[in-house]
């Protein structure tokens, strides 16, 4: 039986675009250029006015959370420092290879309230480094007594993003170059019922951190800066 014409020319369109959906799909992960990421050695336990605290019982991680971040990112980190002064900050990095739009970021302001934390602000802010500043995210969280403030930011590939729709914007742009960009989410957090102080001290911290690593993954953690 032959088929309409009208049938064959709605069959190879179809073939057409299935071709060319799978050849414009992005291969080449960014990861795989430059250092490797291994989060454990590239962020020191010691630096600056800072030193790992091992026996640091801090921090709250709820398993279901725990296992829905370890299954969207390849390496995660989680430590405690502390300085001179007995003043604690908490460091959680997540690293993934692959940060394409099936990539589900977890969010500190989704995360803390499923862990019983209430989250009372959620304000943009900005984090002085060297040579620039970092775009963040300020939370301030408490769960009973516990007040913890977090500052927080998220890299896609070469950029900190701080929305939805600026990732989308930049894991696009790298899809049309057939890039499968990495990224990470990078925060600090401190249990201080000052919450300004707990925000100059979590800058202080992030910003002694970065300035002890290596600049290839410096920039890793920081994306391309914004100018002073």
């Amino acid at each position: 039986m032959k088929l309409p014409i009208r049938n064959i020319i709605l069959l190879v369109l179809m073939l057409v675009t299935a071709g060319l959906a799978i050849a414009m799909r992005p291969t080449h992960k960014i990861a795989d250029q430059g250092p490797e990421v291994v989060l454990e050695t590239m962020i020191p336990t010691v630096f600056s006015e800072w030193r790992e605290e091992k026996q640091a019982s801090t921090q709250i991680i709820d398993p279901r959370t725990k296992e829905m971040i370890e299954k969207a990112y390849s390496q995660t980190l989680t430590r405690t420092y502390v300085n001179a002064d007995g003043y604690r900050i908490m460091l959680s990095i997540a690293y993934g290879t692959d940060q394409s739009d099936s990539m589900q970021v977890h969010k500190p302001e989704s995360c803390y309230p499923a862990q019983g934390f209430v989250l009372h602000s959620k304000n943009k802010g900005t984090l002085p480094v060297r040579n620039g500043l970092i775009p963040v995210t300020r939370l301030h969280t408490s769960l009973g007594l516990r007040s913890e403030p977090v500052t927080y930011w998220i890299t896609v590939g070469n950029f900190v993003i701080q929305s939805g729709e600026n990732k989308k914007l930049i894991e696009l742009s790298y899809g049309l170059n057939g890039k499968i960009p990495d990224g990470m989410l990078i925060r600090v957090s401190s249990i201080d019922s000052q919450i300004d102080n707990a925000y100059q001290m979590q800058n202080r911290f992030a910003a002694q951190m970065l300035e002890a690593l290596a600049p290839e993954h410096r920039q890793r953690l920081t994306g391309n800066l914004q100018p002073n």
